[in-house]
């Protein structure tokens, strides 16, 4: 996942993949989900961010993952 933050704009979006958006959904006003033609989530960009959310939380974060998964097997 990559992080953009545009100040200027008070514009975050969350890159989730390497594919390319070619729709978007609408979640609330000013909070969108980009997605791929099979309906897959690629990004998410929220509008008026530092009004939405606390940005400090986007910038500093932990991540815990469930061991399971990371041994796990997809078909």
């Amino acid at each position: 996942m990559k992080v953009y933050y545009d100040k200027e704009v008070d514009a975050l979006y969350l890159k989730l993949g390497d594919e390319f958006p070619e729709g978007v959904i609408e979640m609330a006003e000013g909070v969108n989900l980009d997605t791929t033609s099979e309906d897959k989530i690629v990004g998410i960009e929220i509008l008026q961010a530092s009004k939405k959310i606390n940005l400090k939380t986007i910038f500093s974060y932990t991540l815990e993952l469930d061991e399971n998964l990371l041994t796990k097997k997809i078909a």
